[in-house]
């Protein structure tokens, strides 16, 4: 999937650095990730998600909390007060770029972060909001902080620890981060929550999920995330929250209907990748592309792929409803297929070829699955093969015809 680098003004007047984690094909919507205390856009949570919820068709925009990761500003003199205003500045960009309501998504103080700017973004403009880890009360980074904090707020600055990281913080810091109530603002919220939580986190205990949920109004949702420590660090547990998180915002960021299912063939339509490309049918959707190696995102079947597939699976079919209609025990058919772009075997044997023109094949090998099937059968089964609509499209004669139309959107 792209990903595009953009930064956002902040009204403090400096720059943040995100990442836009993009779609292939239609895009259904937006969604802002909010990063762990003194963590970066760049943490395991922060990737895994985005990228899990750009698979389903929405956009993600993880970005540096002020003075953190490519972001300017001073981390020091921030506070909680200042991530929440770049959250607000974030989602602006945000709904300037999709407009429609956006998903919320934010992971340890991040998630305490994205709970209490929905209120300053305004209730219409977020469609939902989901939590990794977060905790219930705000001050609970500072028993996080490694550092005489009485001397700060005594000196008004002092240098600390936190995660192994040195910090310059500011007695300003200190008191942004304990003026919020949290649990209040989450009384107000008239979203729909879904909290995540480890009950084996030893860093933001559970009994945070426990009062953020009951303080939350319907709909609101708790999933556990058993075994998985705060930050996340196993890949399966970030790739199971991210995929809890996709298919639940799927419900509140549903697919376009600006663009209706055709009632007969498909309509394809190129989206934010560089070949990426959504096909609708009358009845599905899915997304082809091209692999890595050919400059694409490698997020769906390539254009050879599908027509492999349109043979393959003709053919299957065709040869399963043929043994069905004779009463022949076929349990089953796998048909493999390999397009053959320079054919040279039998490029002898046509005649008045064209200057320049390829001779190219489809390569089919046939498995019949079924013991009690007899020679006869499968003889005849094999023959069958070949009379499959697709087949028959494919050797006849087949023109291809262009229509200019209007611009669609």
């Amino acid at each position: 999937m792209p990903t595009k680098k953009i930064t956002i003004a902040t009204d403090a007047g400096h720059t943040l650095e995100g990442s836009l984690e993009l779609p292939t094909g239609l895009v259904r919507g937006a969604a802002l990730f909010a990063h762990c205390f003194t963590c970066t856009k760049q943490s395991r949570a922060a990737v895994s998600v985005s990228r899990a919820l750009a698979k389903e068709g929405i956009a993600c925009l993880r970005f540096d909390f002020t003075g953190l990761g490519g972001s300017e500003g001073e981390f020091g003199r921030a506070g909680f007060a200042t991530d929440v205003a770049d959250l607000v500045a974030a989602a602006e960009e945000l709904l300037d770029r999709f407009a429609q309501p956006i998903l919320l998504v934010g992971h340890s103080l991040g998630g305490a972060a994205v709970l209490a700017a929905a209120d300053d973004l305004g209730f219409d403009k977020v469609a939902a909001i989901a939590t990794i880890g977060a905790p219930s009360d705000v001050p609970h980074v500072l028993q996080r902080i490694d550092g005489d904090l009485e001397a700060i707020r005594k000196e008004g600055e002092g240098e600390v620890t936190i995660g192994g990281r040195d910090f310059a913080l500011s007695r300003d810091f200190l008191e942004k981060v304990e003026n919020t109530d949290l649990l209040e603002e989450v009384a107000r919220l008239k979203r729909p929550l879904l909290f995540l939580h480890s009950p084996t986190d030893d860093v933001v205990g559970i009994e945070n999920a426990s009062a953020l949920f009951r303080a939350a109004k319907h709909p609101k949702s708790f999933v556990s995330l058993e075994g998985a420590d705060h930050l996340l660090l196993n890949d399966a547990d970030a790739h199971f929250a991210a995929s809890v998180i996709a298919s639940w915002a799927g419900r509140y960021i549903p697919m376009h209907e600006d663009w209706p299912m055709p009632e007969d063939g498909v309509v394809v339509k190129t989206g934010h990748g560089k070949f990426g490309t959504e096909v609708h049918t009358k009845s599905h959707r899915f997304v082809a592309d091209e692999p890595t190696s050919y400059g694409g995102d490698d997020t769906g079947p390539t254009p050879y792929d599908l027509l492999n597939a349109a043979l393959g699976t003709c053919t299957a079919m065709t040869m399963k409803m043929y043994a069905d209609k004779k009463g022949w025990p076929l349990e089953g058919v796998t048909v493999e297929v390999i397009h053959e772009r320079n054919h040279k075997d039998e490029c002898d044997h046509v005649e008045a070829m064209e200057e320049g023109r390829q001779m190219q094949a489809l390569n089919r090998k046939i498995a019949l699955h079924g013991e009690d099937l007899d020679e006869d059968q499968r003889r005849r089964i094999i023959e069958i093969a070949d009379k499959c609509p697709v087949h028959r499209t494919l050797e006849g004669e087949l023109h291809v015809h262009a229509v200019v139309q209007a611009d669609r959107d």
